[in-house]
This record gives structure tokens, C-alpha cells and sequence, in this order.
């Protein structure tokens, strides 16, 4: 493996796992792809980049593609790709369960309704004649305290708490 096979695939790697988390797979497909070919394939990295391969093929719903890789990888050298494609391929291979339409929930499609249209908008008419303002900022009010009023008297709380310590220490040390 040459120095540019290396930078390539690093490359195309990462640029790969960026396009899949960004939810652009069928990008990440072709980095993937072509950092798959540019690495050998037993190493920990053809390993890794395979098995983000399988989860980018997945994503674009080619399921065949994805499968047939996951099974190539539970027999990849290393066990740890061996483990996590063997997890993939009980994903891949579960059957579709089956859901009631009483169980889903409808989005509405709010992109049909334009903004101008009034009889479109659900709520008060008082929204579209009333212009946004930003709301005004609330001020703190400080309250302030007559020094006479404060109570100062002790209460001995310290006191009894203070007592009540050396009660409860003491009767530890004798005990144990």
C-alpha cells in the first residue's frame, strides 16, 4: 500500500462518515466506496470501512448490498468487525414487523399551506393583526430590607445542633 493509496483513503473515509452523519448516504455511499478500495480489506481499518459501508448501503435501502457485505465481514480477521457485523446481520435478516394504522400517528404535510393564506391558519385572527414585537425585557426589582425589621435574636439552633453531634459521636465511640 503506497502513501496515496493511504491519504486517499483517509480522505474519502472520513469524508464518507461526515456525508452519513449528515444524513447524505447515497455520498457517503461513494466515499465509502471508494475508501474501500483503497485500503486492504483484513486490516482494522478495511474493517471499520466496511462496516460503515454496510450502514450507509442500508440507509439507501440497498438491503441485498448491505447483507451481502455483513455476511463477508462476519468472517473478517479481526473479532471485534467480526462481532459487530454478526449484530448488523441479525438486524438486516429480522423480519419487517408489521404495524396497525390505528398505532401511527399522522404528520400533516405543512408545506401545501402558504403562510398569507387566513383561512389555512388554525387559531386566533387576533395573530395576523396583531405585528410581532419582541417581547420586553423584565426588570428585576431589588427589594430593599430595613435593618430593623431583620430578626437577630439567637434561637440557639447552633447550640442544639452543636450538642446533638457530640451526643450522636460519642454514642457511636462508646458503642463500637
Amino acid at each position: 500500500m503506497t502513501s496515496e493509496n493511504l491519504t486517499l483513503f483517509e480522505t474519502e473515509y472520513k469524508a464518507g462518515k461526515y456525508a452519513f452523519e449528515r444524513g447524505q448516504y447515497r455520498n457517503s455511499v461513494q466515499h465509502l466506496e471508494t475508501a474501500k478500495d483503497n485500503i486492504e480489506l483484513n486490516s482494522r481499518f478495511g474493517g471499520e470501512v466496511q462496516i460503515w459501508l454496510v450502514t450507509a448501503y442500508q440507509a439507501t435501502g440497498q438491503i441485498q448490498e448491505a447483507t451481502a457485505l455483513c455476511k463477508q465481514l462476519t468472517r473478517h480477521p479481526r473479532l471485534e468487525t467480526r462481532q459487530q457485523a454478526k449484530r448488523i446481520l441479525a438486524i438486516l435478516e429480522a423480519p419487517v414487523l408489521r404495524t396497525r394504522q390505528e398505532w401511527m400517528t399522522k404528520i400533516p404535510d405543512l408545506g401545501a399551506i402558504s403562510e398569507s393564506d387566513a383561512k389555512d391558519r388554525r387559531g386566533s385572527t387576533m395573530v395576523s393583526q396583531v405585528k410581532s414585537r419582541p417581547p420586553k425585557p423584565k426588570t428585576l426589582k431589588l427589594e430593599v430590607v430595613d435593618p430593623s425589621q431583620v430578626n437577630t435574636k439567637d434561637n440557639q439552633f447552633v447550640w442544639v445542633a452543636l450538642v446533638l453531634i457530640i451526643l450522636t459521636v460519642s454514642g457511636l465511640v462508646w458503642f463500637s
